[in-house]
């Protein structure tokens, strides 16, 4: 099963955990179906597997086969969590998942987290670092631009401050995905589920994509991809796809050259963007769709306009 590895353990591990191999090949096959013919997007694949193989560790390390495994079992794991309160839901709806897809595979009889509830969370404005407009110039300004990895940062962040895009559908967008239609350029950004989200382009970041692309001399390579890795610090670019991991370290790369937060991460640009546009008079409704959310109350929870308190009333203050 060395092919399933990849997916199901992110660092490589040589085995499957070993609650699922002691209880035989079936369960082992089950195990891995789940997690490549059940789950679909790769970062969820990515999560849960990260989630299933940490509660199987911690069954493990209590002795617990796999199936001991009862609703008290999961509950204690729950409850014990040292995780944010989305990240135990999360941890909790991956482990029922598994469970359902073991029943239905008559692998176990019942699912012990079914009756298992994780802790309320409930929140109405996001945690995701948020740059003044000011700081996303001096963000952008900041970066060397005499060379091409230069003009791909610049290029990259200016999708994501201008679009409010996903890093995940501007790494996997190829040339043809920046086109023509009637007098300007849009962009046809990669959303998930196989979904595509076309919007029109901001006309800086039409400049920051030409001159890019020129320099990188893949205007004509149509069907491959735009954004790319580099070769070592040699400043030359790749065929190989940047992922939004290499995008996340490019940009903390960025943010502490321009002498910005470490916390800036790739959703600030998003959220930066939605904010900047919301403070200019843009609505709730229209950010929702360049946003591609399905709810306006995703995209509120990038709205920081109301973040910053007047010194004016601060200083109202008298004692």
């Amino acid at each position: 099963m060395s092919h399933a590895l990849i997916i199901i353990t992110p660092e490589n591990a040589p085995a499957l955990p070993s609650l699922i191999t002691r209880d035989g090949e079936r369960t082992s096959n089950r195990f891995v179906e789940f997690f490549t013919a059940n789950i679909r997007n790769p970062n969820t694949r990515l999560a849960y597997a990260r989630a299933v193989g940490q509660f199987l560790a911690w069954c493990e390390q209590r002795g617990a086969a796999l199936r001991d495994i009862e609703p008290v079992i999961v509950a204690a794991y729950i409850e014990g969590h040292a995780g944010a309160p989305q990240t135990i839901k999360q941890h909790l709806a991956a482990i029922k998942m598994l469970f359902d897809w073991l029943v239905i595979g008559q692998v176990i009889p019942t699912n012990p987290a079914a009756s298992v509830r994780g802790p309320r969370y409930s929140i109405r404005k996001g945690k995701t670092p948020v740059l003044s407009s000011e700081d996303a110039r001096k963000l952008l300004d900041s970066i060397d631009v005499s060379h091409v990895v230069g003009l791909r940062d610049r290029a990259l962040i200016g999708i994501m401050v201008y679009s409010f895009a996903r890093v995940g559908a501007v790494v996997k967008m190829r040339v043809r995905d920046y086109y023509p239609n009637g007098k300007r350029f849009w962009l046809r950004l990669h959303e998930k589920g196989g979904k595509f989200h076309e919007v029109p382009v901001h006309h800086t970041a039409e400049e920051y994509l030409d001159e890019y692309i020129k320099a990188a001399g893949i205007k004509d390579e149509r069907n491959k991809s735009l954004f790319r890795t580099t070769r070592g610090k040699m400043r030359i670019l790749t065929a190989q796809t940047l992922s939004r991991f290499d995008a996340h370290k490019i940009i903390k790369r960025r943010a502490i050259n321009a002498g910005l937060p470490e916390s800036i991460s790739c959703h600030t640009f998003r959220a930066t963007g939605i904010t900047t546009y919301l403070k200019n008079g843009g609505t709730i409704e229209h950010a929702q769709r360049i946003a591609a959310h399905e709810s306006p109350r995703t995209t509120k929870l990038y709205d920081r306009t109301n973040d910053a308190i007047s010194l004016d009333e601060i200083e109202r203050i008298v004692i």
